[in-house]
């Protein structure tokens, strides 16, 4: 005689589950809160850095292209950064093309540029000008202060806007 087999209710059986359970993805969002919490004030230094170093450059740009048009209109200095701009066809005193456009407008990586005539000769014409770049938003956008002038010597200050007086960067 065979025996019967006795019939049990597999649906009482436990599988495994397919996919994490809840304690396995809170571990891990909370990981990658934390590599974020570590990695965000890195990245927003590294930026402020970089808009400082291009700022730094932007200035370089302004006084070759300010000692470029002096020597080619025969001429101080520009009156602003809006004529050392332009697109660069038929150049002239008031549309140069030695600097970009975007620069010229006196606001480019975070920075403000603003320019300023500080003598004339006897005919208007710029005889020394400054140009100082400001973070347009400090401790953000960058956090120290730059300064030029004709003498194409760049300054910097930490905390205020630069001036003749601070000293140069180096």
């Amino acid at each position: 005689m065979r025996r019967l087999e006795s019939t049990k209710d597999h649906s009482s059986c436990k599988r495994p589950t397919a996919g994490f359970s809840l304690i396995e993805l809170l571990i891990v969002v909370a990981v990658i809160l934390i590599i974020a919490a570590i990695a965000i004030p890195n990245y927003l230094r590294s930026k402020m850095l970089a808009n400082e170093a291009s700022a730094v450059q932007n200035l370089r740009n302004i006084a070759t292209a300010e000692m470029l048009y002096s020597t080619t209109y025969g001429i101080d200095f520009s009156n602003g950064l809006a004529p050392l701009s332009g697109t660069g066809i038929n150049p002239d005193q008031n549309n140069a093309g030695l600097i970009d456009e975007l620069l010229a407008s006196g606001l480019k990586s975070g920075y403000i540029f603003t320019f300023a005539v500080l003598t004339t000769d006897t005919q208007g014409h710029p005889g020394t000008y400054s140009v100082a770049a400001d973070p347009q938003s400090p401790g953000i956008s960058g956090q120290r202060h730059f300064y030029i002038e004709q003498t194409a010597v760049i300054r910097s200050n930490a905390s205020v806007p630069a001036g003749p007086g601070d000293p140069p960067i180096s």
